[in-house]
């Protein structure tokens, strides 16, 4: 009987961490199969060098933040308020190691670097906020309503990791859930 092998995904997984805790370069394969308990050979075996892997983290990641969180929100149907709660819910939930806060701004730093990255983050953004329009646009007639919705639903999901304010009488979940309020009424 052979020995089982590391799936593929849980290379990936371990890439994305690695990701987020040091950007591109701490993407190694010798460090990812240390964390993974397994000799790097096994890498080989899915992958033909580090380049590869990172191309498909990338493209792990683009569609875990696009098309996998629209079909989970999708799944239970609902109407566009509904389905905006849902998202912002799971958005706010306990994260997967794809949609991480951790990994979306290690991918939006790696972008800055390099263009292919950057053209995946264009790509995964316009899908968001395409989705984004979509479901406002279900309940306000104002197309510029729409996009600031929008723009402030998604800078809320970028940028609420960076902000370390506090939120005078009221807690960050409290801040929050008003912003959401607001957006859904």
């Amino acid at each position: 009987m052979g020995a089982i092998r590391t799936p593929r995904d849980r290379w990936i997984e371990e890439g994305l961490r690695a990701l987020a805790a040091g950007g591109p370069e701490a993407v190694r394969v010798e460090v990812l199969a240390r964390a993974l308990g397994v000799s790097k050979g096994g890498f080989y075996g899915y992958f033909r060098n580090r380049a590869d892997l990172l191309a498909e983290m990338l493209d792990a990641w683009e569609r875990g933040v696009t098309e996998e969180v629209i079909e989970r929100i999708e799944r239970d149907g609902g109407d566009a308020r509904e389905r905006l709660g849902r998202l912002f819910d799971f958005v706010g939930s306990g994260e997967t190691h794809v949609t991480s806060a951790g990994v979306e701004l290690a991918i939006r730093d790696w972008a800055r670097r390099d263009e292919d990255v950057a053209r995946c983050l264009r790509r995964a953004d316009n899908r968001r906020m395409d989705y984004l329009r979509e479901l406002y646009g279900a309940f306000c007639p104002d197309e510029g309503d729409v996009e600031a919705r929008c723009l402030i639903t998604f800078s809320l999901r970028i940028g609420d990791h960076l902000i370390a304010a506090d939120n005078g009488p009221r807690s960050r979940t409290e801040v929050l859930a008003a912003v959401r309020d607001r957006l859904l009424g």
